[in-house]
């Protein structure tokens, strides 16, 4: 039985994700028009949901990704915990071979368990895990909250799903996603499961 439902989407397309510009929790990017329309899919298809409260991160992709709820009148929270990883030096950048080579050697690194060594200027997956845990902890505590909407973003999405599901950190590329997809969590009161697994079915 479950005792609390997570939708926990990524937000929607940006035009520096389509650049190849890093984002990161520096970079307050917005939807570019292909996100817009991932958003409005992503509302049509689950708007008859009877969501009890959103979560975002205070990044306005996030929260522009999820409106349609927000307009209906569901409460309301932005939490900094949510935000995506800081890629420190790179944010704001084009990706190059030499960033590209420094970015697999990190995402190696981390793989291999080193998940405490940040980017350079920026985080480690650990320390985005560390922020994360409140904002779950301030979740769990609200059993009232039975269906709830979470949108945040790609690396800090991973980090997530590898605490609520109990991976060891340097598994967390275990979780793939896309723009807009969707995990489906079950919380059973002492664990979570996923009933859908990067689902982006609503964007067909």
């Amino acid at each position: 039985m479950s005792l609390k439902k997570i939708y926990l989407v990524r937000h929607g397309q940006t035009d520096l994700n389509l650049q190849g510009i890093v984002q990161g929790s520096g970079i307050d990017s917005s939807l570019n028009e292909t996100g817009r329309l991932q958003a409005d899919k992503f509302f049509q298809a689950y708007q008859s949901i009877a969501f009890d409260k959103i979560y975002t991160s205070v990044l306005q992709r996030s929260v522009q990704s999820v409106q349609g709820f927000i307009d209906l009148g569901i409460p309301h929270e932005r939490h900094a915990g949510l935000n995506e990883i800081s890629w420190g030096n790179r944010e704001g950048t084009r990706i190059t071979p030499e960033e590209d080579a420094y970015y697999f050697d990190m995402l190696r690194r981390w793989q291999n368990g080193e998940t405490h060594v940040p980017i350079e200027g920026g985080e480690s997956p650990q320390m985005v895990a560390d922020r994360q845990k409140p904002v779950v902890e301030l979740i769990l505590s609200r059993p009232e909250e039975k269906t709830i909407l979470v949108c945040m973003h790609g690396r800090a999405m991973r980090v997530l799903l590898a605490q609520l599901l109990r991976y060891p950190l340097h598994q967390m590329d275990r979780f793939v996603h896309q723009n807009l997809c969707l995990y489906e969590l079950n919380f059973t009161g002492s664990m979570f499961w996923v009933e859908r697994f990067a689902d982006v079915s609503h964007l067909t």
